[in-house]
C-alpha cells in the first residue's frame, strides 16, 4: 500500500518517510504555492532518499490569503495550521495512507485528535504521525544514524517549508517576515542518508 508524506526536506518529514518505509510504499509530497519556487534542495533531499517525489500546488489565492490573515492576525500560527491541513486533505484523495514528521511536543501545525477522526471518516483516509511518541532529543539521535541534514534559520535555508513563500509574500508586499515569524528559528534540509547506521 502507497503512503503519501507531507515532505519539507528537512529532517523530520525526511525520517517519517524512512520509518515507514518498512511497512509502505513510500511517496513524498511537496506542496507549493508558486511552481516557479526553487526547491532544488528539496528535490535533492528526495532524490538522496529514494522516494517518488511528487510536488503539488495549492489552489489559486491561497498564498495571498493566508498571508493577509497572519498580518491581520499579527502571528503564523493560524494560517500554518490552516496551511498543513489544506495541503492533508489534498493529498487524502490520492493516498488511502497520509503522514506528516509532526513530533512530541509540537504545536503548529497539530491536527487535533477530532480532527483527524474527522478526517477519516469523511475521506477514508488513514492519518498517520510516526514521530509523534518522540521527544525531540530521541529524533535528533534517529536522524544522527540516519541522515545527513544542514541546518539554518527560517527563511535563509531553502527546504519546502510552508514559511519560505510566506516570507517571500511579505517582502513583495514591503513588510518584514521578522515582524510576524519568531527570530531566529531553526530549519533543517537533508543532504543524504548516513552510509553507516551503526549505535551512537
Amino acid at each position: 500500500m502507497k503512503a503519501g508524506v507531507l515532505f519539507s526536506g528537512g529532517k523530520d518529514s525526511s525520517l517519517t518517510a524512512i520509518l515507514l518505509s518498512s511497512w509502505y510504499e513510500v511517496e513524498l509530497n511537496t506542496f507549493l504555492f508558486s511552481p516557479d519556487t526553487c526547491i532544488a534542495g528539496v528535490k535533492q533531499a528526495a532524490a538522496s532518499l529514494g522516494f517518488p517525489h511528487h510536488i503539488r500546488p495549492f489552489r489559486d489565492g491561497f498564498l495571498g490569503e493566508m498571508t493577509d490573515l497572519i498580518i491581520r492576525e499579527g502571528y503564523p500560527n493560524h494560517a500554518i495550521q490552516q496551511i498543513h491541513r489544506e495541503a492533508i486533505r489534498c493529498i487524502c484523495s490520492e493516498y488511502d495512507v497520509v503522514a506528516d514528521g509532526t513530533r512530541f511536543g509540537d504545536r503548529v501545525p497539530l491536527l487535533s485528535d477530532d480532527e483527524i477522526r474527522s478526517l477519516g471518516d469523511r475521506s477514508g483516509c488513514s492519518y498517520l504521525r510516526p514521530l509523534i511518541g518522540f521527544p525531540k532529543r530521541e529524533v535528533e539521535r534517529l536522524v544522527s544514524r540516519c541522515l545527513r541534514v544542514t541546518y539554518g534559520e527560517t527563511g535563509e535555508i531553502l527546504n519546502g517549508d510552508y514559511e519560505h513563500e510566506i516570507r517571500q509574500e511579505m517582502k513583495r508586499r514591503g513588510l518584514s517576515p521578522g515582524q510576524f515569524f519568531p527570530p531566529a528559528h531553526q530549519q533543517s534540509l537533508t543532504t543524504g542518508r548516513q552510509q553507516h547506521t551503526g549505535e551512537s
